[in-house]
């Protein structure tokens, strides 16, 4: 028989354990079953009521319409793994709203989902300031996207940053320039986002196996693994990694629209023609020196003609190796990307242009231009692609003068950047003229803003010699097409 005081302690430890239980939260569940699948203790209409977000009348969805009502507790659905989170699954996404890669944008706490904004501050993503120190033409400048277009059209400028126009509050339009349009995803007639087979993103359905089209509206009359093994290649790539497969059918990636060049063919896609850009002959718009045919990649060479490129001709005493050597000087490519080689000798191009000159075409006095075509800004003279300034004036093209009028503030003033960074932090500041780092060769741009590596390549040459690189996009010399000034347009070549 057990002592007084013990049974004394263990009626006082049950009435607390009572009193403890009655005090927990609504969504405390062991006190509502006495065991693991025992009946739940409350009545349907007490569950559901624990279950409804306060407010909400009977009838109203439980657990926010996102989980099952189990005895008084949200079981949140767990289709998609921390979707929905919290006792009433009330909160949605684990991360709140980004804005320029920073939550919240650096400006506000993540609180169940949503931003709370610290104060001037506001927007969903705490990305709007409540007052403006910008000018409206500083913040428009900064509104731009790459085409230079406001907030891509899709928005206002609000102190630098863009509002995108959502008033139906989908949130559809997205993106820090607003670029993302996911309306483009949506089904004209049904309102569904890629048709219910796929995912959006940014304005692009990406489909569901077995389904394809644009907006995912069309379905495959063969499994995926039907389709898949249609579309592997003999590498085991599918489409060699250079197309879509589609029902079984590789819709291969064209490199030119126009298809005048740069195709890619094949079951698989298993030729590709930008392996002919090593013998494609840029400056008379043939393959295989205009010598051949380019078959998959390879050159075929015509009666009288061999090397890679077709390049050599058999009367040529030299061989493919030595030829190039010869044309190849202190450059790292024949001709020094400026001409064409044939048994060791450089035809410079475009013929006839005094300009491009050198036995290997080392020299090429259009990088003395700049872009309205005016030489060493026209105080200096062009020795062999380089500026020789005149007295009182220095810099690539001749462009800055020694002395200078302007007031150390008023030639800051010039320097500014949109953001009212001097030179964009990347230059110094000469008589309102930015001269960007010579340690970051690819700087450039009024305020040091631009970044030549942007520019397209063709060859290892940045706009294929033939175009000077204007922040981030080839400007194209006459004659010379093509994203990086790689297609000739001009007159035959003889």
């Amino acid at each position: 028989m057990p002592l007084p005081g013990v049974m004394g302690v263990l009626l006082l430890s049950s009435a607390l354990l009572v009193a403890g239980l009655s005090a927990a939260p609504q969504s405390f569940s062991p006190s509502l079953r006495s065991w693991s699948g025992a009946p739940c203790r409350l009545s349907r209409a007490e569950s559901e009521r624990r279950c409804r977000a306060p407010g909400q009348p009977p009838g109203g969805a439980l657990c926010h319409g996102r989980g099952r009502c189990e005895c008084g507790v949200c079981i949140c659905h767990v289709t998609e793994p921390g979707t929905f989170f919290g006792p009433l699954c009330e909160c949605h996404e684990w991360v709140c709203q980004t804005y320029d890669g920073d939550t919240c944008a650096g400006h506000g706490t993540c609180d169940c989902g949503k931003c709370r904004c610290d104060v001037g501050w506001f927007g969903d993503a705490c990305q709007y300031p409540t007052k403006c120190d910008l000018t409206k033409k500083t913040s428009n400048q900064m509104c731009k996207n790459s085409q230079d277009v406001i907030c891509s059209n899709a928005g206002t400028c609000h102190c630098g940053r863009c509002k995108c126009d959502n008033s139906d509050g989908n949130g559809l339009v997205y993106g820090k320039f607003c670029e993302c349009d996911d309306r483009e995803c949506m089904d004209e007639e049904t309102e569904e986002i890629c048709g219910g087979h796929g995912k959006c993103y940014c304005g692009n359905c990406y489909c569901e196996a077995g389904w394809h089209g644009d907006k995912c509206e069309f379905q495959c009359d063969i499994t995926p693994w039907e389709s898949k093994g249609r579309c592997t290649s003999p590498d085991g790539k599918t489409c060699s990694n250079r197309g879509t497969c589609v029902c079984g059918e590789c819709s291969c990636h064209d490199v030119d629209p126009t298809g005048d060049w740069g195709d890619i063919h094949g079951d698989t896609c298993e030729c590709d023609e930008r392996d002919c850009r090593a013998v494609y002959d840029r400056y008379s718009d043939d393959f295989c020196s205009g010598h051949g045919q380019c078959n998959c990649g390879r050159c075929d060479c015509k009666a009288g003609w061999h090397g890679e490129k077709c390049e050599q001709p058999l009367s040529c005493q030299l061989t493919s190796e030595e030829s190039a050597r010869k044309c190849q000087g202190n450059s790292g490519l024949p001709c020094s990307g400026r001409g064409k080689c044939e048994c060791g000798k450089c035809t410079c191009y475009p013929p006839g242009d005094s300009r491009v000159y050198g036995k290997t075409c080392e020299c090429d006095d259009r990088h003395c231009e700049d872009l309205q075509g005016v030489v060493c800004g026209g105080h200096g003279r062009c020795s062999c692609g380089r500026c020789v300034c005149a007295r009182g004036w220095f810099g690539k093209l001749c462009q800055h003068p020694r002395k200078c009028n302007l007031t150390e503030e008023q030639s800051r003033s010039l320097c500014e950047s949109a953001d009212g960074t001097l030179c964009s932090g990347k230059g110094s500041c000469h008589c309102g003229k930015c001269i960007c780092s010579a340690e970051e060769w690819y700087v450039s741009g009024e305020f040091c803003d631009c970044d030549d590596r942007d520019c397209d390549r063709h060859d290892g040459l940045i706009c294929t010699g033939n175009g000077i690189c204007s922040c981030g996009n080839c400007e194209c010399w006459d004659g010379w097409n093509g994203n990086a000034c790689e297609i000739w347009l001009g007159t035959e070549f003889p």
